[in-house]
């Protein structure tokens, strides 16, 4: 997934699996951006946060070409745009911010919402890559969330992660699982949800996307996340998400804009 090869000064292409719906997944594309991206970076820095907008739906037939723009490098914070093209042109513009280690005081303010661990939930997923345990509903206790439409699961990558950029790799990874829930949460906040024909009256598609990264991960155990949806309007809705450790850690934010469009009356 992450094994970028290089196509000149800053230049890699990527490519990725198939996918059950036909398409390329966002997420794939999101995370091999910002692996473009941290192999301009010197190794003593890490990505903090990624901002990505979808541009055009992707070719799941055709690599993907990552150009790296080198925006600023400073002291303590690397800057780079990567833009990512196949033969129909730019798919996808990300903007990801790089920062050295400091020491600070620590605060966390979100709390981990008390329920059932991953390993007494059905478990299932669309790739072999990862395994997912979906939250039932009503077992979604009350903790002080805003928002409509909530979901969440369990995530953990099922597939070996290490060498020499291995926490590097774990946030690219992250970056992968972050798009797997927000529409979900979007989806589950319009008031026809509950209509058995939803999706075939309405197209939904991510806009933009954006992952910080709080603190350091291990994508291979199980982590929660956890998303709701702020507001739906001009066919928009907005998906909150933040991402636990099991033990109630905040570990990461997740935010996007989701596209539903409803398609009856249009020509």
């Amino acid at each position: 997934m992450f094994e970028l090869a290089a196509h000149g000064p800053d230049v890699h292409v990527g490519v990725g699996p198939q996918y059950p719906w036909g398409g390329l997944y966002g997420g794939q594309i999101v995370a091999q951006a910002l692996r473009a991206a941290a192999l301009s970076v010197e190794s003593d820095v890490l990505p903090h946060s990624i901002r990505a907008y979808f541009i055009r739906r992707g070719d799941a037939k055709e690599p993907v070409r990552y150009e790296v723009d080198r925006i600023r490098n400073g002291r303590s914070f690397a800057t780079r745009r990567v833009v990512a093209r196949q033969a129909i042109g730019a798919i996808l513009n990300a903007e990801s911010s790089f920062q050295r280690p400091e020491d600070s005081t620590e605060i966390q303010t979100v709390e981990m919402p008390e329920v059932p661990p991953a390993d007494v939930l059905d478990q299932d997923s669309w790739s072999p890559s990862f395994e997912r345990a979906y939250v039932p509903p009503e077992r979604l206790v009350d903790s002080r969330r805003d928002g409509a439409g909530r979901r969440a699961a369990w995530l953990r990558v099922t597939d070996p992660v290490g060498g020499e950029d291995e926490q590097l790799l774990h946030r690219c990874w992250l970056a992968f699982l972050s798009d797997d829930l927000p529409t979900d949460a979007v989806v589950g906040a319009h008031p026809d949800a509950a209509d058995p024909n939803f999706h075939e009256h309405r197209f939904t598609a991510s806009l933009d996307h954006t992952v910080w990264f709080h603190r350091p991960i291990d994508v291979t155990h199980w982590h929660l996340h956890d998303f709701t949806c702020l507001h739906l309007v001009g066919g928009r809705g907005l998906a909150l998400g933040h991402v636990f450790t099991a033990d109630g850690v905040h570990a990461a934010t997740v935010a996007q804009e989701v596209l539903v469009r409803d398609l009856r009356g249009r020509d």
